[in-house]
């Protein structure tokens, strides 16, 4: 049977998605999770899966950087990012980071249940009107990626939240852990990323994002 992975906090276009899978592949079975968090540990459990259907934005994701550390511990598994993006950059760009389809939220249950065909079928897939517009990485970028790519699950999670501002209790609460062992998984990430201190983490996660925002307080101080 079929197994189809869907990512996205929002539960009326996650529902509009399963719809889709379904119209596609009346028969597969559908799992579907809000966050980055949930989606990690449900890879854990479906690893096998045959299709991750995935939002750029959600909590625990920054731009790309989610699509990035998939790819690197799950490179079977196919990745269409669904987003509300419609920009060819931001598309291309999601291509260039192992996505095999960019699908824009905006699009018809009927043309995301022929993308879903496609990329089963083992083809790469993008709306019409963005096939023929090239986009490049940003410098860098392709060698954030890959660093991020290099994070167990449990750093990445980590990583989001650093990117988000929590500051290292706040993050310790939020995964059950001791503060110690967080203070443990920013070495090991700063040794990964190579960097030297949570201002550069959370630059380098930056970079990944579809838009550079400005850091969060409690990192840029």
């Amino acid at each position: 049977m079929t197994e189809i992975l869907i990512a996205d906090d929002h539960p009326l276009f996650r529902d509009a998605l399963q719809r889709a899978v379904q119209q596609a592949l009346p028969q597969a079975q559908v799992h579907g999770v809000e966050s980055i968090g949930a989606l990690l540990a449900l890879l854990e459990r479906h690893a096998q899966a045959d299709l991750l259907l995935l939002d750029l934005h959600m909590p625990g994701a920054h731009g790309y950087s989610a699509l990035a550390h998939i790819r690197g511990h799950y490179p079977e598994l196919p990745v269409m990012v669904v987003s509300a993006h419609e920009e060819a950059l931001v598309a291309r760009r999601a291509l260039a980071h192992g996505a095999v389809a960019y699908v824009p939220k905006s699009a018809a249950g009927g043309e995301i249940a022929q993308a879903i065909r496609a990329v089963l079928e083992g083809g790469l897939w993008l709306p019409p009107r963005l096939r023929e517009e090239r986009a490049e990485f940003k410098a860098g970028e392709a060698e954030v990626a890959a660093r991020i790519a290099q994070l167990t699950p449990q750093q990445f999670r980590v990583l989001g939240m650093i990117a988000a501002g929590l500051l290292n209790k706040q993050i310790a609460f939020e995964l059950g852990v001791s503060e110690a062992t967080v203070k443990a998984h920013m070495t090991a990430i700063m040794r990964k990323l190579g960097v030297n201190n949570r201002t550069q983490v959370a630059l380098a996660a930056n970079q990944l994002a579809v838009e550079p925002s400005p850091l969060p307080p409690e990192i840029a101080e």
